[in-house]
């Protein structure tokens, strides 16, 4: 898009509408090398507002006439930067509920242990859908039969 002639002689719009490009990608790689949720989360919110920037600059393109031609493209473009700011807001939100403080913590006895309390969660995840199963054949049951189901009488 920013290869397009039109841009020839708009080298400041550009270069600021790549760089708050690229900026939402360095930003990501920057918080996860980090090493702790925290400044993940942190990095995330400075790649979000990146997008956000690439958006409003969008916005501002869109209503100018040298960029006519590019209508369909530019609300394309404004799509994925509205589905990025999402997805790193989903992202942001579950990194903030995550007991785990981030990949530098982990050690291989921390790494073990949350694996084993995951595969325990997962066991009683199971459990809990067996009992509901049970129950509901319970409640299915007509009141005064012999206690089993109408399939086994």
């Amino acid at each position: 898009f920013t290869e397009s002639p039109v841009f020839e002689r708009r080298f400041s719009l550009r270069d600021q509408l790549e760089r708050a490009a690229l900026s939402v990608s360095n930003n990501i790689a920057e918080g996860f090398e980090r090493g702790t949720t925290a400044e993940l989360v942190a990095f995330l919110y400075i790649a979000r507002g990146s997008a956000g920037e690439v958006r409003s600059m969008l916005c501002f393109v869109e209503r100018r006439k040298a960029f006519a031609d590019f209508k369909s493209q530019i609300s394309d473009l404004k799509g994925r930067c509205e589905s990025i700011s999402r997805q790193l807001y989903g992202w942001m939100e579950s990194l903030k509920e995550s007991v785990i403080k981030g990949q530098k913590y982990l050690t291989p006895t921390g790494k073990q242990r949350y694996e084993q309390k995951q595969r325990a969660e997962a066991f009683l995840a199971q459990v809990d859908e067996i009992v509901r199963k049970a129950r509901e054949q319970e409640k299915r049951r007509s009141p005064g039969s012999s206690g089993m189901p109408s399939s086994e009488l």
